[in-house]
């Protein structure tokens, strides 16, 4: 039969303890036990200070120093949604159609813009808008990606095209202009000018 191993444990303990950080101040012996960041751009590296020499270089320490009044703004705002970007409200969906349409356009999947606008010409619209970008898309007869300068092309042709000055005063052209002002504030909001 086997003897059982004691599970007390051993009165002494006879291996080596290593020896004590030191201090990372100049001229002091004592132990380094509390860390203390090495600067801004270097926050998991760290100098190991005694309790003395860690309150004298903490008083001194300033994260935001070097930087100007709108750097530190920025970093602020930046903090308070967590270091996570942000967009304005009603522009995501934007940027998910135009990444969609290029992926469609690069991958040669489906149908892209200027298909389905040759489509959409043979047949009648009669379609119900999710959101007032896609109504103000509609309005000045666009189709995602488009970015702002294609808008702004396409409204100076519209305005051209209904201006009541160009039309003798017609009160239908009149009224899509109207629709066409109103489609193009709606647009330059979202891409956020």
């Amino acid at each position: 039969m086997r003897a059982a191993r004691s599970r007390i444990p051993p009165l002494y303990d006879f291996t080596p303890k290593p020896e004590p950080r030191r201090c990372d101040h100049p001229d002091c012996s004592e132990a380094g036990e509390f860390r203390a960041p090495k600067s801004r751009a270097q926050l998991n590296d760290y100098y190991w200070f005694c309790l003395d020499h860690v309150r004298e270089y903490n008083k001194a320490w300033n994260y935001y120093a070097g930087l100007s009044d709108a750097e530190v703004e920025h970093l602020i705002r930046y903090d308070t949604v967590w270091q996570r970007p942000t967009w304005p409200m009603g522009v995501n969906h934007l940027h998910e159609a135009r990444l969609r349409e290029r992926v469609y356009r690069d991958f040669g999947l489906g149908k892209g813009s200027a298909e389905r606008r040759a489509e959409g010409a043979e047949r009648p619209r009669t379609k119900t808008f999710r959101t007032e970008e896609e109504a103000a898309m509609a309005v000045l007869d666009l189709d995602y990606p488009v970015d702002l300068q294609a808008v702004k092309a396409r409204y100076k042709e519209l305005v051209k095209l209904h201006h009541p000055d160009a039309n003798g005063g017609s009160r239908e052209a009149e009224e899509k202009l109207k629709a066409v002002n109103h489609a193009y504030s709606i647009l330059k909001k979202s891409f956020g000018s």
